[in-house]
């Protein structure tokens, strides 16, 4: 994040000696190095947040892409239903006026044409 070398380390740990003292020195690099740890765990709690946000956001982008895919599909096994049934009836019918047809021809072809006198 920062680009900080070791010969500017030293320098600000020389300045921070000749500043601070070197009584007290320890305990603020302790206080400096548990802030800095504080910091770094909410950065990266900041960013975890954030990456969690992202996978739902496309969770439920995702989910909305499958719910339509299944009204699609639904849709369409209805409408090759409802042909099916159409065909399946047009067929039963014609069926039905074929063998009503065939069954006045057979009745007919059974009746005597005309009726004989004895005598």
């Amino acid at each position: 994040m920062f680009d900080v070398g070791f010969s500017e380390l030293i320098v600000i740990g020389i300045v921070a000696l000749v500043v601070i003292g070197p009584e007290r020195l320890p305990k603020v690099a302790r206080t400096a190095g548990l802030l800095l740890g504080r910091m770094q765990r909410y950065v990266n709690d900041v960013k975890a947040d954030i990456s969690r946000e992202i996978q739902l956001d496309e969770l439920k982008k995702m989910q909305a892409d499958m719910q339509d895919s299944a009204r699609n599909f639904e849709r369409s096994v209805a409408s090759e239903m409802q042909s099916v049934e159409q065909t399946v009836t047009a067929t039963a019918q014609a069926v039905v006026q074929d063998v009503g047809a065939r069954s006045e021809t057979a009745l007919a072809a059974d009746a005597p044409a005309s009726p004989v006198p004895k005598s």
